[in-house]
Order: structure tokens, then sequence, then C-alpha cells
């Protein structure tokens, strides 16, 4: 019963908007009216500049890691002999903490079920899961981001790495948890799928870039759209 109020818990933590008490705070403004419309970091980058959009990437992050580890703290201290409920694997716990954290960052109830992709909360989740894969993944993520400055290219890139670094190096590990290497396939698939307009736009040649300057984008010329559901670049 602990473990299913820990589940619950981290969806609850992942519900924080940062990004929103961030543009409340700052500039006090509502950043759902403001960029993309989306409450992530791309989105307080773009808004209130780089340092801001650093500072919401980290606690986005913070989010996702500090769920999965309360969660494996909770698993590595159960009584021994002790059965999970419904007989579930303690992986399949601290996997299950990260989910609701990243689906408390995408539908926070605290903002009327909106929030950013989930991409900065589910990177956190695999610091303290997948610790080598993800910074496999983040050099990646920086090598095209340094090259394209597009946010949403650099994140499919990640979540299509994402899954074969987790491959290779559980694989190389004792013992290999299947139940990780099926998750990180599922979550990242669901990542990509998220970025399917993203990904349309990078078709047609329409996807915004990140400039070195002020934290603007290169779409910041048209006007804010109120609609959450259609951001001009990808968000964290």
């Amino acid at each position: 019963m602990l473990l299913i109020v820990f589940v619950l818990l981290a969806f609850a933590l992942g519900s924080v908007p940062f990004s929103f008490i961030i543009g409340k705070r700052v500039k006090g403004i509502d950043l759902r009216q403001h960029g993309s419309g989306n409450l992530g970091a791309t989105n307080v980058f773009r808004t209130l500049g780089a340092t801001w959009g650093i500072i919401c990437l980290v606690l986005d992050m913070g989010k996702g890691a500090g769920a999965v580890a309360l969660m494996t703290l909770l698993v590595n201290n159960l009584p021994e002999g002790q059965a999970t409920p419904f007989h579930i694997t303690p992986d399949l716990f601290r996997i299950f903490a990260g989910v609701a954290a990243s689906l408390g960052h995408t539908y926070s109830p605290f903002v009327g079920f909106h929030g950013g992709k989930g991409v900065a909360t589910t990177g956190g989740a695999f610091w303290v899961l997948e610790p080598f894969a993800l910074m496999t993944t983040l050099v990646a993520f920086g090598a095209v981001f340094a090259t394209t400055r597009i946010v949403s290219l650099a994140s499919i890139t990640a979540a299509s790495v994402l899954p074969l670094a987790v491959f290779f190096f559980e694989i190389n590990s004792k013992p290999v948890s299947k139940t990780i290497i099926i998750f990180t396939t599922l979550i990242c698939g669901f990542v990509l799928f998220k970025h399917r307009s993203n990904i349309a736009r990078l078709r047609d040649g329409t996807e915004g870039q990140i400039t070195a300057g002020d934290g603007q984008t290169s779409l910041d010329a048209e006007s804010p759209t109120p609609d959450v559901q259609t951001p001009d670049v990808e968000e964290k």
C-alpha cells in the first residue's frame, strides 16, 4: 500500500508547475499566454531568458529524479521476504514513479491539466534509473543542439538514442533488467509521438531555432498563442 501511495506522491511532485511559478514570480505573466503557450523550460528560456530557463530545466529534472530516488529508497528498504503489491517487481515500481512524475508534469492539475512535454522530467528519472545511458544521450542531445540550435530535433535524437544506450549498458551489467529496457523503448516511443507536430515542421523546414543572444526563438515575431496544444517549438 505504501508503494502505491508513493506513486501518487510522485505524480503530485511532478505536477508542481515550476515554469508557471517562475513566470508569475519573475515577470508577473502566465506563460500559457506567451511564446508557445506550453509550460516547459524551453518556453521559460524563450520568454524570460537563459538563466531562468536553465533554473526551470534543473527543477523539472529534479522532479523526475526525486520521484525515482524516493521510490528506490523505499523498495530497497522493504522487509526481507515482503511481497510487493500484485507481486510487481521493484524496478517496475521505480519506473512507475518516474512515469507518474512525468505525467504530473505534462498534465498538472494545478494549471488546468496542462504542462510541458515531459522530456526534462523523464530525463531526471533516467538520471537515477540509467545514469550512464542518460549521459550518453545528453552528449547526443548537446551535439545536435549545438549544430542546429533546434531543441526539438535534439530531443527527437535523444529519444532515439536513449533506448539503444540503455540496451547496451543493461546487457553489459548484472543483473539485466528487461523491465527497464522495455520501459525505455515505450516511453521514448511516447516522446516521439508527442513530437509529431515538431517532426512535421522539421520536414517542412519551418521549425524554430533558439537564438544565441536573448533566449528568443526565430518564431517569436509571431503573436502569442493562447492554445497550449499548438507549440511553436519543442517544450521540456
